[in-house]
């Protein structure tokens, strides 16, 4: 089952069934290297709801966010987070910040890393405009993309 979709359709069939999406909650990140904080992430993101939907940073907007990147292009990592169980639906979007597609789809939940801050994250606004709510979690295993690609830098050495 694919579960890759255009922000247009992912709209048009959570308007179709609302209560089989509903509540909704939202992520969004880069992805980049998927590793196992992302895993469980993602798993305590699953639970704040009924379904999860991801957004994945398209390769322009990873550019402009993280240089030298992505490793992986979206395609590949949209289909790698469609195949998790926790992960109902992915949405590529091409803007630094998921505003827009906050915006298009109201999720009733906005989940974040708990290295976050709900004052300075610049979806916020869009969230709290339609009654939504955010959520940071804590991130068990702190590791990153960019800690794993410096290790492999130096083993290389």
């Amino acid at each position: 089952m694919n579960k890759i979709y255009s922000l247009d359709k992912l709209k048009s069939i959570i308007a179709q069934n609302p209560s089989q999406w509903r509540p909704l909650v939202f992520t969004n990140g880069c992805f980049d290297l998927l590793h196992v904080g992302h895993i469980r992430y993602l798993r305590e993101a699953k639970e704040q709801g009924k379904t999860l939907i991801v957004g994945v940073n398209g390769d322009r907007s990873v550019v402009q966010i993280k240089p030298k990147r992505p490793i992986i292009p979206e395609a590949q990592r949209a289909e790698l987070l469609g195949a998790l169980g926790s992960v109902d639906g992915v949405v590529i979007f091409y803007e630094t910040t998921a505003t827009k597609v906050i915006e298009t789809l109201q999720p009733d939940i906005y989940v974040k890393g708990g290295d976050y801050n709900v004052e300075t994250l610049p979806e916020s606004p869009a969230v709290f405009a339609y009654g939504g709510k955010i959520k940071l979690v804590d991130i068990e295993i702190p590791t990153s993309t960019t800690k794993i690609i410096n290790k492999i830098l130096d083993i290389n050495k």
